[in-house]
């Protein structure tokens, strides 16, 4: 049954393209207790409670995922079918069912231990693998590729514009968030933390069901606001002709840029998810650890200011090599860091790689392959990103577990992003012919 609708687009005295801009980051936002920069503040509290390792905590977040990953790109295509709407409430709906059982994870936990009478780490082990798919797919995943194509699809023109406030107010908010999250930790405790943000959820639920719309062409409208039904954009990279997810894999220009948005994703999930541990190594407290999130969070609003301003006048190859030399900044700071210099390319790199993620993400897909298949093509390149995010724990915890450090890590990037960068060189906006 069809719920009519109680907002009309083509009503308001002005753009409503700028009302999905705003309500689509509220939508980015809410997706955080999925991404890694939510759970991480989580992990230490939560592998107490648990009784897990490092390791196997870590590895419960690598499988479940990985299973997520998997299933991202017939998402994407049932947003395709489905529209922003429905997918983008059901996304929500089960992400705070899930922070809710992430709540009481410990009881879960006790409770199957009890009945079975098999005390085991196995149990809250394979626990937390399901939590974990659930609150990537809900969270990292459908909520947060919704929202970003939904504001795509109503700007052409302006799409960097548009991009650039978004950007910078997720970019801000996520920033900021380890330190509100792990005030409330210690406010409320991690499981009162998790239902706090599930009931949230509530209100973002409401809100994507009034104000989550699709094409402004179903309700009369154009992108960018403008007169004509057809957007011309005088940048060359700008295509109208729509790829189909076959056709953009069969490109070069979509592998190199969804492997770069993939090391980023690689990289700072692991950084981000062993944060604590990674600074403890290096002679910095907990609290030193958590506040490089605020220099971080600067350097990548700056950049990401810049890149999705100039995104609508240059060509997107000049943006992706700029986040690789943050790419390289960021792993070779990661070297440096028991020696005190590291932290600041660390910090610089990874500001500049999170600003130019932010442009590139977004901007890229509509930009190479238009609208008609965007869920499919975006929900396969976040699939990977979702893949990578959840190599990048388990690699970091390894390199320290056999290591005693994370320098092994600084070496392993290195060496993908010198084949990255070679295979880039001919990524050129793709012709469909």
């Amino acid at each position: 049954m069809k719920i009519k609708s109680l907002i009309h687009p083509e009503k308001f005295p002005f753009f409503y393209g700028y009302i999905i801009a705003f309500i689509g980051t509220i939508g980015i936002w809410a997706s955080l207790p999925g991404q890694t920069v939510g759970v991480s503040t989580f992990t230490d509290p939560v592998m107490a409670a648990l009784h897990l390792t490092r390791d196997q905590f870590s590895w419960a977040y690598m499988i479940g995922t990985i299973l997520s990953s998997f299933i991202l790109t017939f998402a994407g295509k049932i947003y395709d079918k489905k529209g922003a709407p429905f997918t983008g409430a059901l996304s929500a709906t089960l992400l705070g069912v899930t922070l809710l059982l992430c709540s009481v994870s410990d009881l879960i936990s006790g409770f199957f231990s009890q009945i079975t009478g098999f005390s085991h780490w196995s149990i809250p082990f394979t626990l937390m693998i399901l939590l974990f798919f659930l609150l990537r797919f809900s969270g990292q995943g459908v909520l947060t590729m919704v929202s970003r194509n939904m504001v795509m699809k109503w700007f052409d023109k302006y799409r960097g514009r548009i991009n650039a406030f978004t950007s910078v107010s997720v970019s801000l908010g996520f920033s900021a968030s380890p330190i509100f999250i792990d005030r409330m930790i210690q406010s409320e405790g991690w499981s009162g933390a998790w239902q706090i943000m599930a009931l949230a959820m509530v209100g973002v639920i409401a809100l994507i069901i009034l104000f989550y719309k699709d094409n402004p062409e179903k309700y009369g409208l154009s992108t960018d606001g403008t007169q004509n039904k057809v957007s011309v954009h005088n940048n060359q990279e700008q295509t109208e002709v729509a790829f189909t997810l076959g056709e953009a894999r069969r490109t070069r220009a979509y592998w190199m840029y969804a492997l770069s948005l993939s090391f980023y994703s690689f990289f700072i999930t692991g950084l981000t998810f062993h944060v604590v541990s990674v600074f403890n190594t290096a002679g910095y407290t907990r609290p030193e650890a958590i506040s490089i999130f605020l220099p971080v969070s600067v350097i990548s609003v700056t950049c990401s200011l810049i890149a999705n301003f100039i995104s609508d006048w240059i060509r997107l190859k000049i943006l992706l090599y700029v986040m690789i030399s943050g790419a390289f900044a960021a792993a070779i700071g990661l070297v440096g860091l028991n020696d005190g210099w590291g932290i600041y390319p660390l910090i610089g790199g990874a500001g500049v790689m999170g600003g130019l993620f932010a442009a590139l993400m977004t901007l890229t897909w509509p930009r190479f392959f238009g609208r008609k298949h965007l869920g499919a093509i975006s929900g396969n390149a976040m699939s990977m990103l979702v893949f990578a995010s959840a190599l990048g724990p388990v690699i970091f915890s390894t390199s320290f577990t056999y290591l005693g450090t994370y320098e092994g890590v600084s070496w392993l990037s290195l060496v993908f992003l010198v084949v990255v960068t070679v295979g880039a060189l001919r990524a050129n906006p793709p012709i469909k012919r």
